[in-house]
């Protein structure tokens, strides 16, 4: 009963799951099924909606496609308006063109039956001309040629003539306007310079106090003098000059050197050879310190403060070095001033005047250990210690051997003379100033037409005579010219030169 029980138990157990699964899966199929009829009202309603935006955008691209197109119509409108301007006003041109060709093809036809007439005319003309030339040969007795040789011969004299006359009156003109202004700023430097006129000389003597000093300095079989000549390199020469020493030797240093051991010597008394070289090797101090400040001192005066230190070496030497008479540091130092004052006249730069002209003989202290002129030594010198190339061309140029490159450098030569040629300065030799009086009459009688040449005011005039048959009046002053450019050339005179022209014709009649 029991079992039977449990067995209708289970058996309703079971149907009573089976029945409430089978309610629980029919809901579920339900659900599903309303969720599929949901999905697909959604998706026909959303493929509703996106027909409905495509066909908008469509109708959007279509409008904006029909007004560009519109837009690019009225544009091609307007192009091809434009076009049709154009090409009608090409149009017209071109027939006015047509129209000007025709014009100028008849001018043409019409030059051409004038040029045609025309050299009928001249071959008229022509032959009319050769027919009288050869009655006028006849008449003349002289052919064509020889009448136009003479006529060309005429007019190439009247033309000389006349531009001698125009040259003479150019030249006067320039030179009276030159002078003045030359003599103004020449005036303006020339009075400001306040140096001395006297030059100075090569002192090489040293006095003795007497004769038994000169015998000490000798010393015994001269082993004093010979160890003085050993150590200075001067030759000393006792017996020329009563009461003194002369001190002969090419370099003025040493000489220098020589005459201040000597006077040490003179003074302390004590002479032998270890004293002797003891005063050299003094003297040999003293003398170096002497060029270093003396080129210091230059250099400070000048201006040009930031010299190298060979430069301010080679500045120093000069002191003990002369040109004719003038010491060649003054003369440096003179010239420097001159063209600093020459500058400002002129508004040139006066620090770069004044340093070429405080260089412009720095060759000089080493003209014997290089080659060639001081000009060109001074100018490599400079460029060797680093002076800029403005102050190695003024340096280089101031005797004619370089071309000056700025206004600055091509003052350095007249300062240089002014500075040589003023009163006192210089003192020349007797025999250099006659060979130039000689080179210059020589000059002037080397051109034809030359008579005589004489050189007065002490070779600061030349005056030529001339033959009148040979050079007339319009060719004197080319001659003068000539002359003078030769001098330029051939000789480096102190001072200006004038050279004066004399032509001259005398007849003489007598009676019968």
């Amino acid at each position: 009963m029991d079992f039977l029980l449990l067995t209708s138990s289970a058996i309703v157990g079971a149907a009573l799951s089976y029945l409430f699964h089978r309610i629980k899966v029919g809901g579920y199929k339900r659900l599903s099924a309303d969720i599929l009829r949901t999905a697909e009202q959604e998706a026909e309603t959303m493929r509703k909606d996106g027909e409905i935006a495509i066909k908008q955008e469509q109708l959007q691209s279509r409008r904006e496609l029909e007004k560009s197109l519109s837009l690019e119509k009225r544009k091609i409108q307007k192009e091809a308006e434009r076009l049709g301007v154009r090409e009608s006003k090409l149009e017209d041109r071109v027939a006015r063109t047509e129209s000007k060709m025709a014009e100028l093809e008849k001018e043409k036809k019409l030059l051409d039956k004038a040029q045609k007439k025309l050299e009928n005319a001249q071959e008229t003309h022509r032959e009319k001309s050769l027919e009288l030339t050869r009655e006028l040969e006849n008449l003349a007795g002289i052919t064509g040629t020889e009448a136009k040789d003479k006529l060309l011969k005429t007019l190439a004299d009247d033309v000389q003539n006349d531009a001698a006359a125009i040259k003479r009156k150019a030249i006067a003109e320039a030179k009276e306007k030159a002078k003045t202004e030359a003599t103004r700023i020449i005036g303006c430097a020339i009075e400001r310079m306040a140096v001395s006129h006297v030059s100075d000389a090569a002192v090489t003597t040293v006095v003795l106090p007497n004769e038994e000093m000169k015998a000490r300095i000798i010393g015994r079989e001269g082993r004093n003098i010979r160890a003085l000549e050993q150590a200075t390199g001067v030759n000393f020469i006792v017996d020329e000059v009563a009461g003194a020493i002369v001190l002969s030797a090419f370099d003025p240093v040493r000489r220098h050197i020589a005459k201040t051991a000597l006077t040490e010597l003179i003074v302390d008394g004590r002479i032998h050879p270890s004293r002797i070289e003891e005063a050299v090797a003094n003297a040999k101090e003293d003398i170096d310190q002497q060029i270093k400040e003396a080129g210091e001192d230059a250099a400070w005066r000048a201006g040009a403060i930031d010299l190298s230190s060979e430069i301010i070496t080679l500045l120093g030497k000069l002191k003990f070095r002369t040109s004719h008479g003038q010491n060649a540091l003054d003369h440096s130092l003179e010239v420097s001033h001159l063209m600093g004052l020459i500058a400002a006249e002129l508004s040139l730069d006066v620090s770069l005047a004044q340093r070429i002209g405080l260089l412009h003989d720095i060759g000089k202290a080493l003209s014997h250990d290089m080659r060639g002129s001081h000009a060109l030594v001074g100018h490599n010198i400079a460029l060797r210690y680093g002076e800029m190339e403005e102050v190695a061309n003024g340096i280089g140029c101031h005797h004619g051997e370089m071309e000056p490159i700025s206004a600055v450098a091509s003052l350095c030569c007249a300062a240089d003379a002014l500075s040589a040629s003023r009163p006192g300065a210089r003192v020349e030799a007797v025999g250099e100033y006659i060979k130039r009086m000689q080179a210059l009459e020589e000059i002037a009688t080397t051109f034809p037409g030359v008579d005589k040449a004489y050189s007065v005011q002490a070779g600061r005039e030349l005056r030529v005579i001339v033959l009148p048959e040979m050079v007339d009046d319009g060719g004197t002053l080319n001659l003068a010219h000539d002359i003078t450019r030769k001098i330029e050339e051939k000789l480096n005179t102190p001072s200006r030169v004038k050279v004066t022209l004399i032509r001259e014709k005398r007849v003489t009649a007598h009676t019968s």
